[in-house]
């Protein structure tokens, strides 16, 4: 069977190419499709593989590649995957609107519905977002998302949040695959620094601002590894107790992330992989309570949630891990982590594949 993997761009190693690398495991003689790679910033297993670019290869540009966002649908559909017996989509942008040859099997699997175009336009393009010519690029993209979604034969989803958003784009109904991590790499100490710790990029809907003023307020060390867009922002807000470390090797983010006192995530996210880093790493997470970290942490046991999504709310729950965050059990944390591990992954998908494809 010829396998072809889409993935929507190749620009650095996140969750979703952690995703691509271990379907490149999955199905070793696989080729792979984006609409443009940057090279050498992705693993070199992916770099291995025979990388087939879009139309876009020669305009895409660090930093401003979103803008092409216009032009992505028509990129997608320029690959040719018509060889190919069955198409992998990796998919958070256009992916899964890639053509299938006739009588190929496409299953996506889908870390979320084009959030740009959805329900998250003010998280991208501020107050912009409704504005002309905003407004009409938006309506003729979620035409083409929902249309496009037609040509999907199964959606896996990469939690039942983003399950939920499928079925109320596409109206379609999905499996659920949570993403993983490898929890071998991670280590749980049995002395902790006296820092929170976030893990983020800065963007704005990750809310960071939100941690840095309660952690202002209560005088409290706050530790950011990271970089993006809200940075000079950020670094305005920020007190004395507030210290910014850059981008960090993974080496040094898991060093970071043993020793926290607990991860602090503000964001609403699909899914959520750094949380589950630092659960595998032993430590809780002080986390808004909304979104794809309601299915991975639990609530006074791994973590503890705080609602309303504001600083005040945030306070109170840092008051209380102040006073009780001693009664967490690091071991239990780490062992809740160990069900999201890389071979439970890759059983569920080989599952699957051998359910819908009968691939073995």
């Amino acid at each position: 069977m010829k396998v072809a993997l889409v993935h929507d761009w190749l620009t650095g190693m996140r969750g979703g190419e952690r995703v691509l690398e271990a379907f490149c495991g999955l199905f070793p003689e696989a080729e792979i499709f984006t609409l443009f790679h940057f090279k050498g910033t992705v693993s070199p297993l992916i770099e291995s593989r025979p990388i087939h670019t879009s139309f876009l290869q020669g305009m895409a540009r660090q930093h401003w590649y979103r803008y092409l966002l216009p032009l992505m649908p028509a990129a997608i559909e320029s690959l040719d995957v018509k060889k190919f017996d069955l198409v992998i989509s990796s998919s958070h942008c256009v992916a899964k609107g890639i053509k299938p040859g006739q009588g190929a099997r496409h299953i996506c699997y889908c870390h979320s519905p084009m959030r740009y175009i959805w329900d998250r336009q003010e998280d991208y393009f501020g107050d912009k977002a409704a504005q002309f010519p905003l407004s009409i690029i938006n309506s003729k993209l979620r035409d083409w998302d929902r249309a496009s979604s037609t040509r999907v034969d199964h959606f896996i989803a990469n939690s039942h949040f983003v399950g939920q958003r499928i079925e109320k784009c596409y109206n379609r109904k999905s499996a659920v695959i949570y993403p993983f991590i490898e929890k071998d790499c991670f280590n749980r100490q049995e002395k902790t620094g006296d820092y929170y710790l976030i893990v983020s990029a800065f963007a704005p809907y990750k809310r960071i601002d939100i941690a840095i003023e309660a952690c202002n307020r209560l005088q409290l060390p706050l530790k950011i590894i990271g970089s993006g867009q809200a940075g000079a922002n950020l670094r305005k807000l920020a007190g004395c107790t507030v210290e910014f470390l850059g981008w960090q090797a993974d080496s040094k983010v898991r060093q970071y992330l043993s020793c926290c006192k607990a991860l602090l995530f503000c964001g609403i996210e699909d899914f959520g992989i750094v949380p589950l880093e630092a659960m595998a790493s032993g430590r809780p997470v002080i986390a808004f309570g909304e979104g794809g970290l309601l299915e991975t942490v639990l609530d006074g046991k791994t973590g503890i949630f705080f609602k309303p999504q504001t600083a005040q709310a945030l306070m109170e729950a840092l008051r209380g891990f102040e006073k009780e965050g001693h009664s967490f059990d690091s071991l239990a944390i780490q062992e809740h982590a160990a069900q999201f591990d890389k071979p439970v992954f890759m059983g569920k998908m080989k599952e699957f594949l051998h359910w819908t494809t009968g691939y073995a």
